[in-house]
């Protein structure tokens, strides 16, 4: 049995139908374009944050050596 253009309709058909169903959960680009934005927002103030902790931990480790070098009997 061979398929004939009835079927190959019915078979392009029903992809359609199927790839419209998994397109409509797709965001739209807006949405998309929208949550980049947040996410982005957000991972520039945590690399912030991040450089702000890790001069203070530079700073407070300096401070530490210092008072060891000053106080030896506190050293660990």
């Amino acid at each position: 049995m061979s398929l004939n253009q009835k079927d190959f309709d019915q078979i392009e058909e029903l992809l359609d139908e199927k790839l419209e169903e998994k397109i409509k959960i797709l965001p739209t680009k807006d949405e998309l374009f929208s949550k980049m934005d947040e996410v982005m927002g957000e991972l520039k103030i945590i690399r912030e944050e991040q450089t702000t902790l890790s001069y203070t931990v530079s700073n407070h480790e300096n401070r530490l050596k210092n008072l060891e070098d000053i106080h030896p009997e506190i050293a660990p």
